[in-house]
């Protein structure tokens, strides 16, 4: 008969109902921006400043849990009911103005000639006004022995700009639309008139970033900043909190209180998935069955957090002083960097394998079932994929060590990556995340965190949980989001994932190289986690009855 132990029955439930509210939002965050209008490059800067802030925000926030223990469950609650009502707002968030000329995924027209003449373009055409709404600039190619290249003007004819200047289709391009150049082309020059086909790029560059000029873009910017931020040190706090429950005895059992996070959250993103899919028909998906997910369980894990009953800790001296000579130790540093890479890695994962697959479900005809697709991504990634590895993490850990374990992590990294890089068709990416999510996310989050728990100090749990997962969803974050932008800008989805595969390889081995020490020599406890060999060094815990011979 199974026992349930009671007194961890809110921790479980907490976990249960905040990622059920966090399902329908955090993996739709970066196509909501695309479906804005922002571009891959400017999400990648957005969410590069944002783990700056987690960087500031978790241990300051984990600081004032420590520092104000008696007022932790409080502290708890206001961060829930911030971060529910920053997403809550998204709601108000006016939707981005459609362009006349709708562009496919490639941004680039074959046109054919219709008329004898391409006129220069008038300024009405060339006003900020028409440029955002009405007018696309474009760079155009003529195959001939030249190869001529200039600068051409797309405007849609059906416009009223294009009625009022009583202008006409003059070419024949997948949208109807009229072609002219600036003053400084002229027809002497290039000779239009006879040239069979012309290739035009859309290019990002010569676009008016319009969207980043009015309330729709800024809103969106602030609303997915305070609502991100309060996640990411909710997130951190909830784990100081279970680990403080647990206490030192049952710290293996953390993946089994954790696990209830991740079914909550494949559940309701799946649920979330299919309400959105049904709710709109149209290629435009309205957001709103989401919120109304998330705002759900998010009441309902407020009233699970108002049944924990936290123990009593003792408290630190000075916990900066404390924290600060364990993150000093050589072998705390160490380990601090190479979870910020994880953090880089995870990073470009969470905020670009999305934007990937809807440009491969764009290329293969499988936009219409794009939202379904993702919902059973991500049910695929929680339920099969990190439910047995979170339940089993601590037999995991216990097993290898720390060391073995983050190697492990690293080497499936690179094979999750290569495969997202080779996918097909988009169905393809739900196998691909039921057998690679656990293996590298699950495990790799609970080692990071297990090992945040085992070496902080008496009276510092929040504060190092909030640094640790500072360096990694935080620093990491930043630097993977930032330059992963910028990599799937210039050479695309396939290449960018098969790129982050290379390095995700290398860091597997370099983890093997810089750590031989801890590789010889494994430190096993009787139960629960392995307890570092860098935290006896440092004399920060016990050592009655925890460490083997």
């Amino acid at each position: 008969m199974v026992k349930v132990n009671r007194h961890l029955l809110p921790i479980k439930a907490h976990y249960f109902f905040f990622m059920a509210a966090m399902g329908p939002i955090l993996p739709q965050l970066s196509v909501y921006g695309k479906q804005l209008g922002v571009s891959p490059d400017v999400m990648g800067y957005i969410t590069s400043v944002l783990p700056i802030m987690y960087v500031i925000a978790k241990p300051i926030v984990g600081y004032i849990a420590d520092y104000f223990s008696h007022f932790r469950k409080f502290i708890f609650s206001l961060l829930i009911l911030l971060m529910t009502l920053s997403y809550a707002a998204f709601y108000f968030v006016p939707p981005a103005a459609p362009h006349a000329i709708n562009l496919d995924v490639t941004d680039v027209w074959n046109v054919s000639f219709v008329a004898t003449d391409v006129g220069n373009c008038s300024s009405e055409i060339l006003t900020s006004t028409a440029l955002c709404s009405t007018t696309r600039p474009a760079r155009c190619s003529i195959s001939t022995a030249n190869n001529t290249d200039f600068v051409a003007y797309f405007t849609a004819t059906a416009t009223a700009t294009a009625q009022q200047l009583n202008l006409t289709s003059n070419v024949v391009a997948p949208t109807e639309a009229y072609m002219c150049v600036t003053p400084a082309i002229s027809n002497d020059t290039i000779d239009f008139p006879h040239t069979a086909n012309i290739t035009c790029q859309f290019a990002s560059e010569l676009q008016t970033d319009c969207i980043y000029g009015n309330p729709t873009f800024w809103l969106f910017v602030i609303f997915m900043c305070l609502g991100t931020i309060g996640f990411n040190v909710v997130n951190s706090i909830s784990d100081a909190i279970c680990f403080d429950m647990l206490g030192e005895s049952e710290e293996g059992k953390y993946g089994a209180q954790r696990v209830w996070g991740t079914i909550g959250f494949g559940a309701t993103a799946l649920l979330a998935g299919i309400a959105v899919n049904l709710w709109t028909t149209d290629a435009l998906k309205s957001f709103t069955p989401a919120l109304i997910v998330m705002m759900i369980f998010s009441g309902f894990d407020l009233l699970s957090v108002s049944k924990l009953k936290l123990p009593k800790l003792s408290s630190s001296e000075s916990i900066f002083k404390d924290v600060w000579k364990l993150v000093s130790h050589p072998a705390i540093a160490v380990f601090l960097v190479f979870a910020t890479i994880a953090g880089i890695i995870d990073s470009f994962i969470i905020y670009f394998m999305f934007w990937h697959l809807e440009e491969v479900a764009a290329e293969t005809g499988f936009m219409s079932q794009i939202k379904l697709i993702e919902g059973c991504v991500v049910a695929a990634e929680c339920l099969a994929g990190e439910v047995p590895f979170f339940f089993y993490s601590g037999k995991i850990i216990k097993k290898l060590g720390y060391v073995h374990c983050m190697t492990m992590c690293f080497f499936f990294y690179a094979m999750r990556l290569a495969l997202i890089a080779w996918i097909p068709n988009p169905w393809y990416l739900v196998g691909v995340e039921l057998f690679f999510q656990g293996s590298t996310y699950a495990l790799c989050y609970t080692c990071i965190v297990a090992y945040a728990s085992a070496v902080a100090p008496p009276g510092t749990s929040a504060t190092v949980q909030g640094l640790m997962a500072g360096m990694d969803d935080g620093l990491g974050f930043s630097v993977g989001s930032l330059v992963g932008g910028l990599i799937f800008k210039h050479i695309g989805g396939r290449r960018s994932f098969f790129y982050f595969a290379i390095f995700a390889f290398t860091t597997c081995v370099l983890h093997m190289l810089v750590r031989p020490r801890s590789r010889k020599r494994q430190y096993l406890p009787k139960s629960g986690y392995q307890v570092p060999n860098e935290q006896v060094t440092l004399g920060t815990l016990a050592t009655e009855g925890q460490l083997k011979a």
